[in-house]
């Protein structure tokens, strides 16, 4: 079955004309796609219809390549092409072919390779672009994308409000008017700039509250898409207070990663091509950068392809599945970690390739994620790196992989965005922005030296995280150290507390957690990583044990003492493995080793 033929237009003085070569199946088929890009402001004609009209054009010419015929005036081949593209919104390819020196040159040259090659380069388009290539439309895709997100930050708020008071609240382990009068004696006025947030006003236990649950109702609002940018505003602004407010136990990757991508979702709000973009740029960053950390840390588990050998023990909190992972072959686990390199350092750049390959990429990154989601308890940071692979998409690919029942629910609730000038110079603006300031830091992170006006934009913009760099795992552990805290009353019987999350109990099957964030437990890994005295939280966390306060002990799963609080607290360091699969079929999912003492035993002061 032939492709049909683009309809025939003959020419007018009102609009510009197309003239193409008929016969060519790769001519018919990227014209099709310039009729839907350009809709009525270009006329196509094959030349086999039209070039007796114009015998001031050889025959030859038509043949060699397109004629653009506009106001008189006649432009060939890839001048032509760019012409046509213009009228399509894509005005960028002509001007670089006006203005920029060499452009002109080489895009005629590649005209001429592909024109010489005309049915290679047509299998080519069929294979990349696939049988039809329609311009690219992100509505349907933006629309989902903003539901799915609006999940991922409820997940976070209502996480972190089930623990915030017992981690910042005025009798958890970190309290937020200490740090708020600190930094505010620290700071002065300037606080406002450098610590933007919003518990400058209040940092009260009911002013904590009510950010986390503020947070989830506006996350289900936005669900539902109600205001659905004011709504993205308030969450951004009230987790980047958060952000700060939670101190230490709010320092993790994935939370300045859910600030990025939620400005960059309210940028795809008001403008879906630049969001888009945007978010694309994004989780290549991100998965590229978490590529090279690996490589340029040195460490030789991950140069010697063995870091997954070890990855599945060590990593915070192991899922039930982790266990048979860590019983995968020596030799089968390294193929694992080779593959990973190519997610994170070859699959980031088909992100910019053409469809088909960019769907590739998604589906990469996508198994990779899968397959992380399932052996580790990384909260919400899976799901929403998930939900990122949504932008490779586009409309058309995206109904297609949906249930069409679903699609033709959603379809009428879905309405084409067309922002105003003023709105797309703004945004366009904020895109340059963004990206310059994430070169800047992709540049300083790899131990580049970026000039100092560029550094000072980055700062200037750098207490709202909207840009951030990152890089998971540089530095594979190879041993599992476990700290186990332990209250007495006399000294001599000590009794373990239990956490809900991370390794105790030998017998406890790892739990799943996710998309909650534990973040006392998660802490606790990083603790065991190093010496208590750097770890200013950790002796003030076994104060509000021996003071056995309600909100701490919370975060806990189980507490020794519930009658009253223990005299001592001491802390015992163990190296943990996994049982054996003889153990395992016991019920016994952990072996330990005593290593030292962590902490010693310690009291309340004692009052005069």
């Amino acid at each position: 079955m032939q492709d049909p033929e683009p309809q025939n237009a003959a020419p007018t003085p009102a609009k510009p004309l197309l003239v193409f070569d008929g016969d060519c199946g790769f001519c018919r088929y990227w014209v099709r796609y310039w009729q839907r890009l350009t809709g009525d402001a270009v006329a196509y004609a094959p030349y086999q219809d039209v070039a007796p009209r114009y015998p001031q054009i050889p025959v030859d010419a038509f043949r060699r390549g397109v004629q653009y015929i506009a106001n008189g005036k006649v432009a060939s081949n890839a001048e032509a092409s760019f012409r046509v593209l213009s009228h399509g919104g894509k005005g960028l390819w002509l001007a670089l072919y006006r203005h920029f020196p060499g452009f002109e040159d080489f895009s005629e040259l590649a005209y001429t390779v592909i024109s010489t090659h005309r049915e290679f380069f047509y299998r080519i388009s069929r294979v990349l672009w696939g049988p039809e290539l329609e311009p690219p439309r992100y509505e349907f895709v933006s629309w989902v994308f903003l539901r799915l997100f609006a999940l991922i930050y409820l997940a976070a708020f209502a996480s972190f409000g089930v623990q915030a008071l017992g981690l910042i609240g005025s009798h958890g382990i970190l309290p937020l008017s200490d740090f708020v009068n600190a930094e505010a004696a620290r700071i002065g006025p300037a606080r406002y700039f450098v610590i933007p947030m919003v518990f400058w006003f209040s940092s009260s236990d009911f002013a904590i509250q009510a950010v986390c649950w503020t947070g989830v109702g506006l996350s289900l609002l936005l669900f539902f898409n109600l205001v659905p940018r004011l709504c993205l505003f308030l969450l951004f602004t009230l987790y980047l207070s958060l952000l700060y407010a939670g101190q230490d136990f709010m320092n993790f990757q994935w939370d300045v990663f859910l600030l990025e991508t939620g400005f960059l979702a309210l940028i795809l709000s008001f403008a879906p091509k630049p969001g888009i973009w945007l978010l694309r740029w994004l989780l290549f960053r991100f998965m590229f950068m978490s590529g090279v950390v690996k490589l340029a840390s040195g460490d030789p588990n991950w140069r010697g392809l063995s870091a997954l050998t070890y990855h599945f023990l060590t990593q915070p909190l192991p899922t039930p599945i982790a266990w048979y992972a860590a019983q995968l072959p020596a030799g089968f686990l390294k193929l694992a970690t080779g593959a990973t390199f190519v997610v994170e350092l070859v699959l980031p750049f088909f992100i910019f390739f053409p469809r088909r390959l960019r769907f590739v990429a998604a589906f990469g990154i996508l198994l990779l994620e899968v397959l992380i989601f399932v052996t580790g308890n990384y909260n919400w940071f899976n799901l929403q790196t998930i939900v990122l692979c949504l932008p490779l998409f586009d409309d058309q690919a995206l109904t297609k992989m949906l249930p069409q029942r679903l699609v033709g629910f959603l379809a009428p609730r879905i309405r084409p965005l067309h922002p105003a000038r003023a709105t797309r110079y703004a945004m366009g603006a904020l895109t340059g922005l963004i990206v310059f300031a994430s070169l800047v830091e992709m540049d300083w992170r790899f131990g580049g030296n970026p000039p100092a006006l560029a550094l000072a934009v980055d700062q200037i913009i750098e207490p709202l995280h909207i840009v951030s760099g990152y890089g998971l795992f540089a530095i594979m552990t190879t041993e599992r150290d476990e700290i186990v805290i332990e209250g007495s009353n006399d000294g001599v019987d000590w009794r373990e507390y239990g956490f809900r999350y991370k390794p105790g109990d030998l017998n406890r099957t790892p739990p799943w957690n996710i998309p909650h964030q534990p973040r006392l437990d998660w802490q606790m890994w990083f603790a065991a990583l190093e010496e208590p005295e750097a770890i200013p939280w950790f002796q003030k966390f076994l104060g509000r044990l021996l003071e056995n306060q309600p909100d701490v002990i919370r975060l806990l799963a189980t507490n020794p003492f519930p009658d009253a609080p223990p005299r001592y607290v001491r802390a015992q360091f163990y190296d943990y493995t996994y049982a054996s699969a003889e153990e395992k079929a016991k019920g016994i999912w952990w072996k330990r080793r005593p290593l030292r003492l962590y902490w010693p035993a310690s009291q309340l002061p004692q009052s005069e």
